[in-house]
């Protein structure tokens, strides 16, 4: 094996740089050395604050010896990774207000605050369909169910993000919207006939393609239907070569999911599954564990004829297209005071009240906080940005664990619950509504009205059942949670 195989093979592969709120990017430093010196095609950024990954990414791309493809999954604005950067609300809360404007302005906003930073290519959007309530993984990151309206909501996404020199992300093929269990937790299949898959389930990735997408991230689920060797879609030959490169005319860039992920390690290693998903269509790995691991076996692979070598130049070359493609100077295009602001103030107006009005609140608010997402992993917003929004409009806001005697007015009830990676349910805990449950009956018994906001997917707080003035706020990113804060006092 020559040495340029094996750095054509690393060009592959796009390891995860982590940020930490303690040490920053320093933990990583070990990981993002070695990955350079072997030539690695790009990095998948998960965290930081802007002007550090500002500093990073121009610091990889002077280092590297190739143009770097800099992903970041920015669903709901840069902010959703990045602090400081501006947040915006989720894909369904955007497409609720019934203005496809909106949404390819939300797509601009975030692909330019990208771009200052260096990051390149957007893994979004979804382009799964919102079919099933027991569906634990895509809810409110879905822009809808109606495969047509959504067919031409992705489309205006990717052609906004795309004119401002970020790739953009057609995800996950072949569809996770029938999905009844969690990729990150666990292998699964969808049994969907073929016929209604490429009716429905397909139509929006046939728009992202039309409209030109750069890329395309595979699912880690078998569907039966499309390959009855029940392999999971990133491994699938027939998935990727025959229907989305041959029958789809797909000619850009294949992108698996997170390599690390149970849905497609089950039953073998990570790097035994980099070999398949390369061999089955596959262009770059995300996540591709252990990288000395992976290319090892990637290029025993090569040797003995498992991977085609044509096959892994053709990844070389659509990778390189796209990484040329993407890498003029970093501030084309900034945002502008206008585009920020206009960000801001998307959150507010995305907000919905169900049951209202919503009563004034008292001089002094009580909050309390229910998470019914503390138990399950993953870096998220801390639960403050309610009462703080409130503080600054000049409301003595409280976090309290109960009611007490310091407010007359209305009590309010903040409840944490989204569809998230790793959580792997679609109800809330008993211990959830047990805790909402006897807060609103002690509020009650001091003849206090209280209100509930959700932060998260409203199907959530519909689970309570309680006919109290409601807010909605989509998401439990610190961008809702400040609008929510501001809503409770908006005047009516």
């Amino acid at each position: 094996m020559s040495e340029q195989s094996r750095r054509d093979l690393a060009q592959l592969l796009l390891p995860v740089i982590k940020w930490t709120p303690e040490r920053g990017f320093s933990e990583a430093r070990p990981l993002i050395d070695h990955a350079l010196s072997l030539g690695v095609g790009g990095f998948l950024l998960s965290g930081g604050e802007q002007d550090g990954v500002r500093a990073l990414s121009k610091e990889l791309q002077l280092k590297s010896k190739h143009p770097l493809l800099l992903a970041a999954e920015l669903e709901r604005g840069a902010g959703q990774q990045f602090a400081s950067a501006t947040g915006l609300p989720p894909l369904a809360a955007i497409t609720a207000l019934g203005d496809i404007e909106s949404l390819r302005r939300a797509a601009r906003l975030t692909a330019r605050e990208a771009r200052t930073m260096g990051v390149n290519w957007n893994l979004a959007p979804v382009c799964d369909l919102d079919l099933l309530t027991e569906n634990p993984i895509v809810g409110t990151r879905a822009i809808g169910s109606d495969a047509r309206k959504v067919a031409q909501l992705v489309q205006a996404w990717i052609e906004a993000t795309q004119a401002e020199g970020v790739m953009a992300c057609a995800k996950h093929f072949p569809g996770l919207g029938r999905a009844i269990s969690d990729p990150h937790r666990e292998a699964l299949a969808v049994d969907t006939p073929a016929d209604q898959l490429k009716e429905l389930d397909l139509h929006p990735f046939r728009a992202a393609i039309t409209g030109g997408v750069a890329s395309v991230m595979t699912a880690h689920v078998a569907y039966p239907a499309l390959d009855s060797s029940k392999v999971p879609a990133t491994l699938s030959r027939e998935i990727l070569q025959w229907l989305l490169r041959q029958q789809l005319k797909f000619e850009n860039l294949i992108a698996s999911d997170a390599m690390t992920l149970p849905g497609v390690t089950d039953g073998r290693s990570v790097a035994e599954a980099c070999v398949q998903a390369l061999r089955a269509g596959c262009d770059v790995l995300i996540a591709p564990g252990d990288l000395d691991t992976t290319l090892d076996a990637l290029e025993k692979a090569l040797d003995d004829g498992t991977l085609d070598p044509e096959r892994v130049k053709q990844s070389v070359r659509r990778r390189l297209k796209w990484a040329q493609w993407v890498s003029p100077p970093n501030d084309w295009r900034r945002p502008s005071g206008a585009d920020t602001a206009w960000g801001a103030l998307l959150a507010d107006k995305v907000l919905r009240i169900e049951q209202g009005p919503v009563p004034p609140m008292a001089g002094v608010t009580e909050v309390a906080l229910v998470d019914d997402d503390d138990d399950v992993d993953g870096r998220r917003a801390d639960r403050t940005g309610i009462v703080e929004a409130m503080r600054l409009a000049g409301n003595d806001a409280r976090i309290v664990s109960a009611p007490t005697t310091a407010s007359a007015g209305p009590f309010v009830i903040a409840l944490f619950a989204d569809y998230l990676p790793n959580k792997g349910r679609f109800t809330l805990r008993d211990d959830t509504i047990a805790a909402v449950q006897a807060l609103a009956a002690q509020a009650e018994a001091m003849q206090r009205p209280v209100v509930l906001v959700g932060l998260g997917d409203p199907r959530w707080v519909q689970q309570l059942g309680m006919s109290v003035p409601t807010i909605i706020a989509w998401s439990g990113d610190r961008v809702m949670q400040q609008a929510a804060g501001r809503g409770l006092l908006r005047k009516k």
